[in-house]
């Protein structure tokens, strides 16, 4: 159970973080003693300064209160508080409207073996998640092919040509967007309502889990950190392919740093049953960027 002076210090911790971020010193993120040090590589990733219009957007937007009542925060409380950590609602909606992402995958293969990609994702937020435009250019020793999402269906590009992926692609693909730090923080915009399971600690960490489920009745449990309000980890269920045993999926998150001022794990890990199965480590994010609309159109339509 959370005490008054406990919240108190939560609430003192964002605004001089917030300060310290503003005044251009780097802001300390609370749980970096729990995440590993991120390779030198990823050390790389540009930096990028915040708009004047955005500090100004945040400034303006008040410190939500963590709880109300300190024994019993709700869903609704714990999650907008992690959305005003995350940037706020106001700045999330202003400069993630579009953008672009680069960095690698290293995919491990049921042979034992490891599979490295550079990928290239562009997007364009709809109204929701569903209405979202996304383009994923993956680039591999052998091969070059992009995965294009819009108006709700998915197809690929190989040399210019439309194709249809295969459907473990296409699962692959939607359970990334739809089990994600960004359904979470877009609740609202998705019709989607949170529900806080309870408070609890693993491995010395003290964590809010919530459950959130879309609408075609998918959920996904999240393991928010008390101190920081970060989303540590996420898990789901689904099975790889029609008819087949449902797998446990779980996706770790490191690496946190500040994007135009808005937060962003740098790092993600995803498990199959407990075994790691991806890595994927972003080396530069800029948001603002815009986009023709024949990116995201099929050649064939």
């Amino acid at each position: 159970m959370l005490r008054l002076n406990k919240t108190l210090a939560v609430v003192c911790s964002i605004l001089i973080g917030f300060a310290l971020y503003a005044s251009g010193a780097p802001a300390a993120t609370a749980d970096q003693s729990q995440i590993p040090a991120p390779p030198a590589d990823s050390q790389k990733a540009k930096k990028t300064s915040a708009p004047a219009d955005s500090q100004k957007a945040k400034k303006n937007e008040k410190t939500p209160k963590i709880e109300k009542d300190p024994k019993n925060p709700t869903a609704e409380q714990v999650v907008e508080s992690a959305i005003f950590i995350y940037g706020s609602r106001p700045i999330l909606t202003q400069i993630r409207r579009n953008g672009v992402e680069r960095g690698r995958i290293i995919r491990s293969t049921p042979e034992g073996k490891t599979e490295e990609s550079t990928y290239e994702r562009r997007f364009v937020r709809g109204e929701s998640s569903e209405k979202d435009k996304i383009r994923i250019d993956q680039k591999m020793p052998s091969m070059e092919y992009s995965l294009i999402f819009g108006e709700g269906r998915l197809w690929g590009l190989i040399n210019g040509a439309a194709f249809t992926p295969r459907q473990d692609a296409v699962n692959a693909f939607l359970s990334q967007h739809r089990h994600s730090i960004d359904a979470l923080l877009r609740y609202k915009e998705n019709g989607t309502t949170p529900n806080l399971v309870g408070r609890e600690k693993q491995k010395g960490l003290d964590l809010y889990v919530l459950d959130l489920v879309d609408k075609e009745k998918q959920k996904t449990r999240y393991y928010l950190s008390v101190k920081s309000l970060h989303v540590l980890w996420l898990e789901y269920e689904e099975a790889p392919s029609p008819g087949a045993t449902p797998l446990k999926y779980s996706r770790r998150f490191f690496d946190y740093r500040y994007a135009q001022s808005t937060l962003v794990p740098y790092r993600s890990v995803l498990l199959e049953d407990g075994k790691e199965t991806q890595e994927t480590r972003i080396f530069t994010v800029t948001y603002g960027v815009k986009f023709d609309n024949s990116v995201f159109q099929n050649p064939e339509a």
